[in-house]
């Protein structure tokens, strides 16, 4: 059957206790690119309505932007190690998770899933044939690891203040990068996969809008960005597989299936092979 819907969820990580939690960007995209549905959600409760809503039964691929797996009881995980390996040179790194972080929503989520009948894949076997699916992703990775975003030096700086840029700055540089990077998702219309940001309202915003520099508006866009990311990466990792992404975390002892695993886009020279064979010098000599 295969999958005919791709889904992108940049979960808030905590679950907002006494407080309201924060808002989650989700997105939903067909095979051809068409933005299906895309917005925000609040909470575990309201997230996982809308994915029950919007996802197609027994064809629906989830990626989503939090740890879904997490059996380090300290430290950080392996995927996320990796992370700094294979994509540091791009100024991209991943958060730390072990059971003792508060914020594991992802887990909550992914539990939640799997009860109602979803299954998680890490994808040490490539992409799912059918199902309803979900793994895990990083937004960052996919700028830096698509080729096709223009990210050849270094990530965007649309959510992390660089240390040479100002902080009286910082808003301004925010958004004009945010803008940047909206115009070379809007260019993913002609990728393969594609995705269409004009053809659903909230989405086709971006484009006619421009990114605001206050905070919490500014915060309600980058959500919405990722979340389509997300999607997108899920169609990527589908259509071409290892031969546009990899698995980071995969070198586990886990049953096949159940590896805390990111599924992550990358160019030749961000994966292991091509790390561990330029590491080496000329001469043939490890050395430190």
């Amino acid at each position: 059957m295969g999958m005919e819907r791709f889904i992108g969820i940049d979960l808030a990580w905590a679950q907002g206790g006494a407080r309201r939690p924060n808002e989650t960007g989700v997105a939903a995209i067909g095979g051809d690119g068409e933005v299906i549905d895309c917005g925000w959600t609040r909470g575990l409760d309201e997230t996982t309505a809308w994915l029950a809503g919007t996802a197609v039964d027994g064809s629906t691929l989830v990626f989503v932007d939090a740890p879904l797996v997490v059996d380090n009881p300290t430290g950080q995980r392996p995927c996320e190690r990796q992370v700094g390996q294979r994509y540091g040179r791009w100024k991209v790194s991943a958060n730390s998770t072990n059971h003792r972080s508060a914020r594991l929503a992802g887990v909550l989520l992914r539990e939640r899933l799997q009860e109602a009948g979803w299954s998680y894949d890490d994808g040490r076997n490539g992409p799912p044939g059918g199902g309803l699916v979900l793994s895990e992703c990083y937004p960052y990775t996919a700028l830096v690891g698509a080729g096709e975003l223009g990210y050849d030096l270094e990530r965007p700086t649309y959510k992390r203040r660089p240390a040479r840029v100002p902080a009286a700055d910082w808003r301004a540089v925010r958004a004009q990068a945010c803008d940047v990077l909206i115009a070379r998702m809007a260019g993913l219309e002609t990728a393969d996969p594609p995705l269409l940001l004009s053809s659903h309202p909230v989405s086709r915003r971006l484009l006619e809008e421009p990114s605001p520099e206050r905070a919490a508006d500014y915060k309600h866009r980058e959500d919405l960005i990722d979340a389509l990311l997300c999607a997108w990466t899920a169609a990527l990792w589908y259509r071409h597989g290892p031969e546009r992404c990899q698995v980071l975390g995969a070198d586990g002892l886990q049953p096949p299936g159940h590896a805390p695993t990111i599924i992550a886009p990358a160019r030749p020279e961000q994966r292991r092979d091509h790390l561990a064979v330029s590491a080496v010098p000329r001469n043939g000599r490890g050395g430190r």
